[in-house]
């Protein structure tokens, strides 16, 4: 229990540092754009390729894990795990194509639920455990080495799956130009919005999940429950009241899925424009949607349900490397930006700790996660990097060549002969 300590500090340091960033970059303060302008080119690639590697598992895990919340309260649904995701995801990408930018409201309702729900179940079962009247859960069967792993590494892993409810930070400097003025008034009182809940859950939700016993299962198993399933079953029953609760937990995670659909376009428009995408990425169809770019993370979150089955433990470690990467490419960004504007004092110190903190957890979850995924993301972001370049050096080439075509020959032509006709079409 004791381990979410550090990582409520390391959300809190965050918190400080993406304030800065948001009054130094009110009109996008994405990693791509903070680490190109103050960083250069290779690392701004690094970090756009961190941040598109995010966004896709971001709609994989939220829609995963949606779906694990449904196959815990119906459990004669599991066997329809990959189904489900596939079928969630297809919704979600078609709302997107038809455009979703008036829904806000409609989004609003279910977070507003959720977080009443759970903020609410958290009160009950820590007046429960203070009052005496919590009894501890028997879990189903937990994951073997998950339990008899000691020490250290077990902190380690612990940590690294923790820090993955920290990844939707950046989403607040990433669609920034979303915000009505004034602009970084309102990011900063989203941000601090966003935070104050995460943090509080996170830190109710592992006090009474330790006050009650409850462990994690194995996703692929029948008869799976998660920490979630079995904390509200444990506080509340099964009653009504739990099915509401889960109801808005899966409605969150697909909306958190849906951010992705917001956020990767842009990115990949901003990317595109300067001519690291194909340019059909950099352009809006009719009805002002990047459809290429939502296509695109509909196909590659699609795949990846499929190649880990919907299970969301098999994700959440290409997760967290592609966040913590983001994070870290975003303040060294900053760091360089305060030295080259001359400034220091509190920003810039706010900068450095934020630098340190998120590059000691990217090496603690790559380190702790390393052989259940985590490698194949140290992989596909240099990969990433290296087609992006290629993508580059292809258009420069075209350039090149149009340039040094010279100008194009217009031979002189009689002007054309026009007939004009009175009202009688005579």
């Amino acid at each position: 229990g004791w381990v979410i300590a550090p990582i409520v500090g390391l959300l809190a340091i965050l918190y400080l540092s993406y304030r800065q960033v948001l009054a130094a970059y009110p009109s996008n303060g994405g990693a791509y754009t903070v680490a190109r302008e103050n960083l250069g080119e290779l690392p701004s690639l690094v970090a756009a390729s961190a941040l598109m590697i995010d966004y896709v598992l971001n709609v994989a895990v939220g829609i995963s894990a949606g779906v694990g919340a449904l196959t815990s309260s119906v459990p004669s649904l599991h066997a329809w795990t990959v189904p489900l995701c596939l079928g969630i995801l297809a919704l979600v990408a078609l709302a997107n194509l038809r455009g979703t930018r008036e829904a806000g409201w409609l989004f609003a309702g279910p977070t507003y639920l959720f977080i009443a729900c759970f903020l609410g179940i958290v009160g009950v079962g820590l007046f429960k455990l203070a009052t005496g009247d919590a009894a501890p859960v028997v879990a189903p069967p937990a994951l073997g080495r998950e339990t008899e792993a000691i020490g250290v590494w077990l902190v380690l892993r612990a940590f690294a799956a923790g820090c993955t409810a920290m990844t939707g930070v950046e989403a607040v400097s990433n669609g920034i130009g979303a915000f009505k003025e004034p602009v970084v008034w309102q990011a900063r009182a989203t941000l601090t919005a966003i935070c104050l809940v995460l943090g509080l859950l996170l830190a109710g939700i592992a006090a009474v999940a330790s006050g009650y016993a409850i462990g994690a299962t194995d996703q692929a198993a029948a008869g799976y429950q998660s920490v979630l399933s079995q904390l509200v079953g444990a506080v509340i029953g099964r009653g009504p009241p739990y099915y509401v609760a889960m109801a808005s937990l899966l409605v969150v995670l697909c909306l958190s899925a849906n951010t992705s659909f917001v956020g990767f376009p842009r990115v990949c428009s901003l990317v595109a424009s300067h001519d690291y995408l194909p340019r059909a990425f950099a352009h809006a169809d009719r009805r002002l949607v990047y459809s290429a770019g939502v296509v695109f993370l509909t196909v590659t979150a699609g795949g990846l349900l499929v190649l880990f089955g919907g299970i969301t433990d098999r994700l959440i470690p290409l997760f967290a490397i592609g966040a913590f990467l983001t994070f870290s490419m975003s303040q060294l960004g900053m760091i360089a930006h305060w030295r080259r504007t001359k400034a220091g004092g509190y920003p810039r110190a706010i900068n450095t700790a934020g630098a340190a903190t998120t590059i000691v957890a990217l090496v603690v979850i790559t380190a702790a996660k390393f052989v259940e995924g985590a490698w194949i993301v140290t992989l596909a972001v240099p990969a990433s990097v290296a087609l992006l370049l290629a993508i580059n050096r292809y258009y420069r080439r075209q350039a090149e060549r149009i340039a040094s075509a010279g100008a194009f020959a217009i031979d002189e032509r009689d002007p054309p002969t026009v007939l004009v006709g009175d009202e009688d079409g005579r």
